[in-house]
C-alpha cells in the first residue's frame, strides 16, 4: 500500500500582494473584488529575480529530513506538472535536479495532463512503480511546483494570482504513515473549454464543477471504507474559496473540514497546493494518528481527483 513516508515544502520569502500583481491591467473593480472576496487571495509568494525553477524544486526536496542519507533508496524522481511547458525547449530542470540532490541512480521524468490534479497522480504512479519493482526499501520523490512561465499564463489575468512554490514528497510501496488508502481520478473532456469546439464549455464546467468534485471525494471515501463525515480534513487546491464551501454544502460538510488557510498567504501554487496544505495541518497539530483526511483537486482538461489517506 502506497505511503508518503515524508511531506515537505518551500515557501520563497518575498510576498507580493494582489494589487501588485494586477498593478496595470485596468482591470474592472468587480473583477479585483471577485478575486478577493469570492476566490479569497490576499498575496502570493514569488522567487526572488535570477532564482530559477531549480532553485524551487531542489529547496522543497532538500527539506525532506528521510530523504538524506536515504539517496541511494530513490529509484524514481516525478515531478508533477501543471501545465505541460515549464521552460524552454530542450531545457529541462531534471537532470540538474538529480545532479544536485545525489540522485544520478534514479530514473527521472514528468507527469503531466492532469492539470492541477498531476501531483496526485504522481503519488499513484510512484506507489505502483515501487510496488513492481518489489523493493521493500526503494522509494520515490515526487516534486511539485512551477514558476510563472508561459505566456498563456503571463496575459491572463486571473493566472497572475499564481504563486511561486513547491512540495517534495517522499514515497515508499508500504509503510506506517500516512498510508494510500484510495485514490479516484475523473476526467470530463466534454468540459475542456481548451479542447472542445463547444463554445459552453467553460460556462458547464462552471456549472458542473460542485458536483462533480463532490462525486469524486464521495467516491475516494467510499472506495476507503471511510464516510465523508468521518474526514478529518480535505485538503484542496488553492482555489475559489466560495465554490469550495458550495462544495461543503453539497456534501453537507461544515465548511472547517476544507483548510482554506492557505489561499490568502500563498495563492494558487499549481499542483504543489495539496501538499503544502497538509504541511501546514500536520505543523499546526490537526492531524493525528488514525485521522483519515482526503487530497483533492481539479486540473484544466477538466480533471477531478480524490486521494484518501490515513495518518
Amino acid at each position: 500500500m502506497t505511503a508518503l513516508r515524508e511531506v515537505a515544502g518551500h515557501l520563497p520569502r518575498r510576498r507580493v500582494p494582489l494589487d501588485e500583481l494586477l498593478a496595470g491591467w485596468r482591470l474592472p473593480p468587480t473583477t479585483v473584488d471577485t478575486l478577493q472576496r469570492s476566490y479569497g487571495y490576499s498575496e502570493v509568494r514569488r522567487q526572488e529575480p535570477g532564482e530559477t525553477l531549480l532553485d524551487l524544486l531542489a529547496r522543497s526536496a532538500r527539506n525532506l529530513s528521510t530523504l538524506r542519507g536515504n539517496e541511494s533508496r530513490v529509484r524514481y524522481v516525478l515531478y508533477a506538472r501543471t501545465v505541460p511547458v515549464s521552460q524552454p525547449h530542450p531545457l529541462s530542470p531534471m537532470p540538474d535536479l538529480c545532479e544536485v540532490l545525489d540522485l544520478r541512480a534514479a530514473t527521472a521524468f514528468a507527469v503531466t495532463h492532469h492539470g492541477c490534479a498531476a501531483g496526485l497522480l504522481a503519488v499513484d504512479l510512484a506507489g505502483r512503480l515501487l510496488a513492481v519493482d518489489g523493493d521493500p526499501d526503494a522509494l520515490a520523490l515526487v516534486l511539485a511546483g512551477e514558476q510563472v512561465f508561459t505566456l498563456d499564463e503571463t496575459l491572463r489575468p486571473e493566472a497572475r494570482i499564481f504563486g511561486e512554490a513547491s512540495a517534495a514528497c517522499l514515497v515508499s510501496a508500504d509503510g506506517a504513515r500516512d498510508r494510500v488508502l484510495s485514490y479516484v481520478t475523473l476526467q470530463r473532456g466534454d468540459l475542456d473549454h481548451w479542447a472542445t469546439d463547444r463554445q459552453d464549455a467553460a460556462e458547464r464546467f462552471a456549472k458542473e464543477y460542485t458536483l462533480l468534485l463532490g462525486e469524486v471525494i464521495s467516491t475516494a471515501a467510499a472506495r476507503a471504507s471511510v464516510g465523508v463525515h468521518e474526514l478529518r480534513l480535505i485538503l484542496p487546491h488553492n482555489v475559489n474559496v466560495r465554490s469550495w464551501r458550495k462544495v461543503c454544502r453539497h456534501l453537507e460538510l461544515p465548511p472547517t473540514t476544507v483548510m482554506l488557510d492557505n489561499v490568502p498567504r500563498i495563492g494558487h501554487t499549481f499542483a504543489a497546493d495539496p501538499f503544502l496544505n497538509y504541511r501546514t495541518a500536520v505543523d499546526s497539530g490537526l492531524l493525528t494518528e488514525g485521522d483519515r483526511y482526503l487530497f483533492v483537486s481539479a486540473g484544466y482538461g477538466a480533471i477531478f481527483s480524490a486521494m484518501v489517506v490515513e495518518h
